[in-house]
């Protein structure tokens, strides 16, 4: 980042935010007015960083695909549990019947729905 002072005083203003810069862990170099600004995020392309980018492109998007089906079936998860609490109220129990044992839905959250489904053979 580049800031430039005008005005009167600009070499305290340039003092001030180079401290403040420095507290955040960045140290600034001032730079004159009319000197040449030498960009240190300037560099050269990479050519094996730039293939393994390219080849981790499918895992990231395989990734962001199983986020976006997890959050749709927490949504419907957390449905059917407001479902199962509202049955409940009218003297009904909806359950979860498992291989090994059953669980109520009203006392699950979606989370935990989902991970006993996804024990399940």
């Amino acid at each position: 980042m580049i800031i430039e002072f005008v005005g009167t005083d600009t070499e305290a203003a340039g003092k001030s935010i180079s401290e403040l810069a420095a507290s955040w862990g960045y140290p600034a170099e001032p730079v004159r007015a009319g000197e040449p600004v030498k960009d240190p995020d300037a560099k050269a392309v990479d050519p094996i960083s730039l293939t393994a980018l390219i080849l981790s492109i499918p895992s990231a998007m395989l990734a962001v695909a199983d986020i976006t089906d997890r959050i749709r079936k927490r949504r419907r998860a957390g449905e059917l549990i407001e479902r199962a609490r509202e049955l409940q109220t009218q003297q009904s129990t909806a359950r979860l019947v498992l291989e090994d044992r059953s669980v109520d839905l009203a006392t699950l959250t979606s989370d935990q729905l989902l991970d006993l489904i996804t024990d399940e053979p």
